[in-house]
């Protein structure tokens, strides 16, 4: 079986060892045929603390490691310029 994996952006860092990252979908209207895009937020877990807000992620599905916390961030992709 594949390992889900997703793209997002952090959105918030305040937790120690967890991340927030938003992941956005984009897709036609079945109807209209408009692209709707749609955000959906995943705690990801991020164990030296690397991310902050802003910073592009990818994400891999792993074992529950809390209640709400079942992503581990597995590559740190790009960060803004500051």
């Amino acid at each position: 079986m594949a390992v889900k994996e997703r793209v997002g952006t952090v959105v918030s860092d305040k937790m120690d060892k967890t991340v927030v990252v938003a992941v956005e979908n984009r897709f036609p209207h079945p109807i209209y045929k408009k692209t709707v895009s749609r955000t959906k937020r995943y705690k990801a877990h991020d164990a030296a603390n690397a991310c902050h807000t802003g910073d592009r992620v990818r994400i891999r599905e792993s074992r529950p490691l809390s209640r709400d916390k079942r992503w581990v961030v597995a590559e740190l992709m790009s960060s803004p310029q500051t």
